[in-house]
Formats: structure tokens, sequence, C-alpha cells
């Protein structure tokens, strides 16, 4: 067995730690390395047989990486170390959003350090068509996933909609499943947080901070891309309005 690539989860820690020490990067002997060592060696990732691995995650391989993240910033003036585009991509990510992603490193923390990750069962969609997960990590999304997929949870936003007197349709897009299927689609809908729950903290959910989608447009909120992980149903629907304006179809009414 290969030593396994850095995970999304791995990269967002290790990154977090340099951000930390002023982009600097850390020596094999500092404390903060070998703690983040023994983490990593504890993160609900890896296969098993990883750990008997010679050097999987050692403080030396975690050196190593702060190292990479340190002379690939671009204030760095000296030589750069190679690296792979997941690295590359993480510093992007937290020299533009670095609270957030600072945030989703101390959740990741939280997570394990309370166990409440490690219980977490793997979830289908935690993972993308390309097998990249969102830059926050997966065990972040899989949290997410969990919370959303709740069944009560989702009976009280449904509840909260009927009382409020409106349709239950997608709030991005309109969809309406009982208009579509009839009786079949008649109350059913999903429901996503608005805002990442390492953002908003770990507290107890508010029926306000959930909205009603579809399963497409639910999806598309999820679905990451270099740089960015996550999307608000708003900001899905300004996607939405944008393409329609500029995409093919656009242009083929636009002609006609």
């Amino acid at each position: 067995m290969r030593t396994p690539a850095w995970s999304e989860d791995e990269l967002v820690l290790a990154g977090a730690l340099v951000v930390r020490n002023g982009w600097r990067e850390l020596r094999t002997g500092d404390r903060e390395v070998h703690e983040l060592s023994e983490l990593l060696r504890s993160l609900p990732i890896h296969p098993a047989e990883a750990l008997s691995l010679p050097g999987f995650r050692s403080p030396d391989s975690v050196s190593r990486k702060t190292t990479d993240f340190a002379t690939n910033h671009p204030g760095y003036s000296g030589g750069r170390t190679r690296c792979g585009n997941p690295t590359l991509q993480m510093i992007d990510a937290l020299i533009s959003r670095e609270a957030e992603m600072l945030a989703a490193a101390q959740a990741i923390e939280d997570g394990i350090g309370s166990g409440q990750l490690q219980l977490l069962t793997p979830q289908p969609d935690e993972v993308d068509d390309s097998g990249s997960t969102a830059v926050e990590g997966r065990l972040l999304v899989r949290r997410a996933l969990v919370r959303e997929r709740d069944p009560r949870l989702r009976r009280a936003k449904i509840q909260q909609v009927r009382r409020r007197g409106g349709t239950l349709m997608c709030e991005v897009c309109s969809f309406d499943f009982t208009v579509t299927y009839g009786e079949l689609g008649a109350d059913y809908i999903e429901v996503h947080h608005v805002t990442p729950l390492h953002v908003v903290g770990t507290s107890k959910t508010r029926l306000d901070d959930l909205a009603c989608l579809c399963a497409n447009c639910h999806r598309m909120c999820h679905r990451s891309r270099p740089g960015e992980s996550w999307r608000t149903p708003d900001e899905l629907r300004a996607i939405i309005r944008t393409s329609a304006q500029t995409g093919p179809h656009a242009a083929s009414a636009s002609v006609s």
C-alpha cells in the first residue's frame, strides 16, 4: 500500500498551522507539528492499514508539508518546493478566505477532539464525481449531510413552510415535486444549511438557517470546484440567472 495522498481535511489543518505561524514553516521538533501528526493519524479518512506505513503523517512529513505551504505562498522570496495542485488550491483558499478556512480547521479539530466526527457514517455525496471533496474537508461535508438528512429536521422545516402559507417548492429554481410527480411527489423536498456548520458553529440548528431545495439544486450547492466548496441558495440562483443570459440557449434564442 502506498502512502495516501493528503486529503482536503489534512491540508486545511496543515495550512491553518502555517497561517497561525505567520506563513512560516515549522520544524520536526516543534510541539505543534507533533500534535498535528497525532491528530492526522486519528482522522477517520484513510484505511487502517495506512497507520502501519513508515512515515505516515509523521512529524517529518507534517513539517515537510508546512514547508510546501510556506514556500509556495506568493509572498515567499526564496525557492519553492514542489507540491501538488491540491496544496496550491488550499493556499489560495487560505489567502482569499482566511477566517473561514481557520474556522473550518478549528471545527475539524473540535469534532475530532470530542469524538463526534469519528461517529459519523460516510455519506454518498461527500465526494463529488471527480473524486474531490470540499476544500473545507470531507469530514465537515459529511457532518453537514448527516444533519441535513435528519428526518426530524426535515419534517420541522416542512411544517414551518406550511404554517407560513408557503408552497413546498425549491427555493432556488421553484421546482415543485407535487406538480411534476403528483401524489408521489407530495411533501417531498430536501433541506440545506444556508451557511456551512463550521461558519455558524455547532449550536442547535434554527429552521430559518435551512432552505428547501430540489435534489439538483441541493447537489449544486454542495458541489466543489477549485477554491470553492459550497454556495448559498442566493449564490446558486445568481449562477442560474447568469447561465440563462450567457449560455448557448440564450445565444440561440437571440438568433431566432
